[in-house]
């Protein structure tokens, strides 16, 4: 079966990176960001928005993986202990559906106190469930539930995203 791609390596690259600029914009002033990728593509992408941030500003960014289930998040890890008070967070999705995976990977962030907690996916669906909406996004698209996105990466790089 063939892809129905909605987002391909090229336009994701251009997307991300308009991301970037967006961070810096709105959190000018600030000299340093946690972004929390959420495993797997999301991780590939908070890699690719701390290479950016460091080609675009100098910025000094730390990584962090948070693991869940996304089907049943009632445990949620993050890979490595971190200082967050003060600190800007900010969390990393490939793709919005619900809200929900979003809204339960806030929570290890929740009690440590930081500055602000954003959130970023590279692409956004319109089926909000959660009071979650994303600071940063990609792409909106206008799906039905039936539909699902994938978002592709490969060797650390977003490959693109298609439609299913």
């Amino acid at each position: 079966m063939e892809k129905n791609y909605i987002l391909s390596p090229e336009v994701a690259a251009k997307k991300l990176k308009r991301m970037a600029f967006e961070i810096l914009e709105n959190n000018f002033g600030e000299t340093s960001f946690i972004l929390a990728g959420i495993r797997e593509s999301g991780t590939v992408i908070a890699e690719t928005i701390q290479r950016l941030l460091a080609e675009i500003s100098g910025l000094h960014t730390e990584l962090i993986t948070v693991s869940l289930d996304k089907k049943n998040p009632t445990t949620v890890e993050i890979s490595r202990p971190l200082d967050f008070k003060n600190k800007v967070v900010i969390l990393i999705d490939d793709v919005s559906n619900s809200g929900k995976t979003l809204m339960y990977a806030i929570r290890p962030f929740l009690d440590t106190s930081p500055k602000k907690i954003q959130t970023l996916v590279l692409v956004e669906r319109s089926h909000n469930a959660f009071p979650v909406k994303p600071d940063y996004v990609g792409l909106s698209v206008a799906t039905t539930i039936q539909e699902h996105i994938y978002v592709e990466v490969e060797k650390g790089l977003v490959k693109g995203a298609w439609l299913e």
